[in-house]
């Protein structure tokens, strides 16, 4: 299934069902007295006409949340209400999670930014392209590698996507690697091209190099130190929120593959990916708890010419209000997801829902953030 989502820009379109919602459940949950408007009202009249089945809203603001709110059904065909700690798919949006474990053994000195692909993973070498073996890190995790979005041919990602086969993940992201490192280049080195690949490949880098896999890495390297316990690789299971799209809900057979998880196939609760992205407006001032400041300016500054740091677009402004502002959206196909940071003034809003774009998912991020954001930043001069 891979990912539908390839940072074009804010402003994507969306293919929008219309139906009646009747609103099942409801609940807002502040954290610190929020001077915004009420966030359960958002995310009502962001799913006012649509088919989204749920949706969840948190406002970051002053190194806190200032409110969370959930709204809507865990099934298109259920009444079970969606609760506050319940789990989201946050596709993509996980890239700067990956990011960040990357830049902590960066800072430790068990990888380095200009580590190329050849030199860590030698034994890729006698079967891929020369400009991927020449790709660094930085590379890989920037988006500059000229890598696919996905592995081109159809049917061999069908295979891959089956997860059928034996090994561990980290065997089967090596394989998976190996196979789109054969695919022509999209583009020269060092150009902006959007690559889930390549954030599989620099992953197979860091297990090399640290001789961990990558889930251990980011339990140890991100979850852990942050607190963040409400978390889950893969997608949600029978019981719990799930994805829909084409108007039906999907299962864990519908969705990414397992080792497909560094480039964003993980399940969280609200308050942890909360958790992680005041981490990292905290780490623009100095004050993260994962890197040093340099480390964090590693990610969150883009890169001449691309508007695209490591983990993060980076832009000068985002639906009208004024930046800097960091963002980044992920889907599966079946859920839809928007983080959006304002880092020199401590702000954020995060929105997910339960559904893909062709059911109003993304349309309904978007006008839950365009009600949010005005009390988050000012307007773009």
């Amino acid at each position: 299934m891979a990912s539908d989502e390839t940072m074009k820009r804010p402003g994507m379109r969306a293919k929008v069902g219309w139906r009646a919602i009747a609103v099942v459940a409801a609940l807002v949950m502040p954290v610190v007295a929020a001077r915004a408007q009420d966030p359960g009202g958002v995310l009502e009249r962001a799913m006012a006409g649509r088919a989204v089945p749920a949706m969840g809203l948190a406002v970051l603001r002053e190194r806190h949340v200032a409110a969370l709110a959930v709204r809507g059904v865990r099934r298109i065909d259920g009444d079970d209400p969606v609760r506050a700690d319940d789990l989201w798919h946050i596709g993509s949006d996980a890239k700067a999670m990956t990011a960040t474990m990357i830049a902590r053994l960066v800072e430790r000195g068990v990888l380095h930014w200009d580590d190329r692909v050849d030199r860590v993973l030698p034994e890729l070498a006698a079967t891929s392209l020369p400009q991927y073996r020449r790709a660094s890190l930085a590379d890989l995790l920037g988006h500059r590698s000229g890598l696919p979005h996905d592995l081109v041919d159809p049917g061999a990602r069908a295979v891959f996507f089956s997860d059928s086969g034996p090994g561990s993940l980290t065997q089967k992201r090596l394989s998976y690697v190996a196979r789109a490192m054969q695919d022509r280049p999209v583009g020269p080195l060092g150009a902006f091209a959007y690559s889930n690949t390549g954030y599989l490949l620099a992953v197979a880098m860091a297990e090399r190099a640290s001789g961990r896999s990558y889930e251990d890495l980011m339990t140890d390297e991100v979850f852990a130190p942050l607190g963040i316990d409400r978390v889950r690789f893969g997608t949600t299971v029978p019981g719990e929120v799930q994805g829909h799209r084409h108007g039906h809900a999907t299962g864990a057979l519908e969705g990414n593959p397992l080792f497909f998880a560094p480039a964003g196939n993980l399940v969280l609760s609200l308050e942890d990916w909360a958790r992680f992205c005041l981490d990292q407006l905290d780490g623009a001032r100095g004050q993260g708890r994962l890197l040093s400041r340099a480390g964090y300016r590693r990610l969150q500054v883009a890169r001449e010419g691309c508007g695209y740091g490591m983990g993060w677009e980076v832009a000068r402004k985002y639906a009208g209000r004024a930046g800097p502002v960091l963002v980044h959206a992920g889907s599966d196909t079946s859920w839809y997801a928007i983080a959006v940071l304002f880092p020199e003034r401590g702000t954020g809003a995060l929105v997910v829902a339960n559904a893909g774009a062709d059911m109003g998912g993304e349309a309904a991020d978007r006008a839950a953030l365009d009600d949010v954001l005005p009390d988050l930043a000012p307007p773009a001069q």
